[in-house]
C-alpha cells in the first residue's frame, strides 16, 4: 500500500494541474491554428473566386429592392456617334455597355429604363438616377470624364453622384480622369434640360475609342462593373 504525505499529495496535484494547463494550451493553439486555417482559406476562395471571375454577379442589394435607374445609350435611335477610321461606331460601343450595364443593376434589384438619345419617355423623366453613356473620340489618347448639368437645382446630389461614378469607374478600369477635355456638350447636355430636374443625373465619357479602344470592346466587363459600381455607391448614400 503506498501512503502519501501531504507534501505528495500537493506535489502530485500540481504536476496534474501543470498538464491540464499544458493540455489546455495545446488545446487553444490548436483552436487558433483552425480559426486562421479557415480565415486564410476562405481568403484563398475569395481570391481564387476573384481570379475565376473579377466581377461576379450582384445579388439584391437590401435597401435598394426597386429605386429606379435610367440609361440613355449615347446616339441610339439618333446617330453614329463618332466613327472610327475602319468603321468602329461608338453608338454601338454605348448601347452594348447601356445594356449589360441594365442587367447587372437588375441583379442588385434595381428597376432599369435603357433609353434612347432622344426617348419620347424622357420629357417629365423621373428616376433614383439617370446616366447617359457616351464614348470619346478615336485618337490616340486615354481617360475618362464625369459630367453634371450646370445648372442643376440638386447641385449635391449630382455631384455626389459624378464623385461616385469617378470613383468607382477609376478604381475598376484603372483609367485616369480627362477632366480637361469637359465640353459645353456635356454640362449642357439635352438630356438634362428635359428630365424632370428632382432627378440626378450625369453624363460620362468611358474612355477614348482610340487609346482605350480594347477596353471598351473587349473588357465590356470591367466597364460595366465600375458604371454599375458607381450608381450604388449614389444609391446607397456613400460619400465618395
Amino acid at each position: 500500500m503506498i501512503h502519501l504525505t501531504s507534501m505528495g499529495v500537493l506535489a502530485v496535484r500540481k504536476d496534474v494541474l501543470q498538464r491540464l494547463e499544458r493540455l489546455a494550451f495545446a488545446l487553444f493553439l490548436l483552436a487558433l491554428a483552425g480559426s486562421l486555417l479557415l480565415v486564410w482559406k476562405g481568403n484563398l476562395d475569395a481570391r481564387v473566386s476573384r481570379m475565376i471571375d473579377p466581377y461576379p454577379p450582384f445579388t439584391p442589394i437590401p435597401g435598394l429592392e426597386g429605386r429606379k435607374v435610367g440609361l440613355i445609350a449615347g446616339h441610339t435611335g439618333s446617330d453614329s456617334g463618332a466613327v472610327c477610321p475602319d468603321g468602329l461606331r461608338e453608338v454601338d460601343v454605348n448601347h452594348a455597355i447601356a445594356v449589360r450595364l441594365a442587367e447587372r443593376l437588375r441583379q442588385a434589384g434595381l428597376q432599369v429604363d435603357v433609353l434612347g438619345e432622344f426617348d419620347d419617355r424622357l420629357p417629365g423623366y423621373r428616376a433614383d438616377a439617370l446616366l447617359s453613356i457616351h464614348a470619346d473620340s478615336c485618337i490616340d489618347a486615354t481617360g475618362f470624364k464625369v459630367a453634371r448639368a450646370s445648372f442643376s437645382i440638386i447641385p449635391d446630389a449630382d455631384d455626389r453622384l459624378v464623385a461616385c461614378l469617378y470613383r468607382m469607374y477609376g478604381e475598376t478600369t484603372g483609367l485616369p480622369r480627362h477632366q480637361s477635355s469637359i465640353t459645353h456638350d456635356m454640362t449642357q447636355y439635352h438630356a438634362f434640360r428635359v428630365i424632370d430636374p428632382r432627378t440626378p443625373a450625369a453624363i460620362i465619357e468611358t474612355g477614348f475609342l482610340g487609346g482605350d479602344r480594347r477596353l471598351l470592346t473587349k473588357e465590356q466587363d470591367r466597364v460595366v462593373y465600375g458604371l454599375a459600381r458607381g450608381i450604388i455607391c449614389f444609391l446607397k448614400g456613400e460619400q465618395p
